[in-house]
């Protein structure tokens, strides 16, 4: 039986949610911004490691908050299936920092609506927009040790416009998700390494 996993793509307007998520399924990018207006859902299937797994991929509009109960969800159709997905991208522009402060803002709220289930759910956040790192708001280093150090999510930064790292995010994002499903007690699984040899292709 093949494992559905659904990953939760959010972040501020025009981070470049929509063109990572075209460009890992379609190796399709568009120098035109059409703002994401309402939810869209993606369904590739990918094999990682010899097992395949199908996908559902929400592509989530700009949202004021994570929806704290299952009726405040359910009442707005942007965020229909948003609390129950098994794994999150947050993604924010490198240039940008108030897009940083709403993927901190957006995890945040993840920890504290999500904490009751019992068990961590991945988290990956992303930086984007990395072909204009000249123009970022601060040294990548310092994103990613607070990111990873204090926040304990995994990250990566990548270009949808030359496909750079696009794979990667999903590789990493996969690899986590499928490992935290394997092994529950453990809360911290070190896969950075690891992914770099793994296979993953979009069937």
């Amino acid at each position: 039986m093949v494992e559905t996993l659904s990953i939760a793509v959010i972040g501020a307007p025009g981070v470049g949610k929509t063109s990572i998520i075209r460009q890992f399924i379609y190796n399709d990018f568009s120098e035109v911004y059409t703002p994401t207006q309402a939810r869209y859902v993606y369904r590739p299937s990918v094999i990682l490691n010899g097992n395949m797994y199908d996908l559902k991929i929400l592509d989530v509009p700009p949202i004021s908050s994570f929806p704290s109960s299952t009726s405040q969800e359910w009442m707005d159709l942007r965020c229909r299936g948003v609390r129950n997905a098994n794994a999150y991208i947050l993604v924010y522009d490198i240039c940008c920092v108030e897009s940083f402060e709403y993927v901190k803002m957006i995890r945040q709220q993840i920890m504290e609506h999500r904490e009751a289930s019992g068990s961590e759910v991945p988290i990956l956040v992303v930086g984007s927009k990395r072909d204009l790192q000249r123009h970022r708001f601060t040294p990548r280093r310092a994103v990613s040790v607070l990111v990873k150090k204090t926040w304990k999510c995994g990250y990566v930064e990548c270009s949808a416009k030359f496909n750079w790292h696009v794979v990667l995010l999903f590789k990493e994002l996969l690899g986590i998700a499928v490992a935290r499903g394997q092994r529950q007690n453990h809360t911290s699984i070190r896969l950075q390494g690891a992914l770099q040899r793994n296979r993953c292709s979009v069937m």
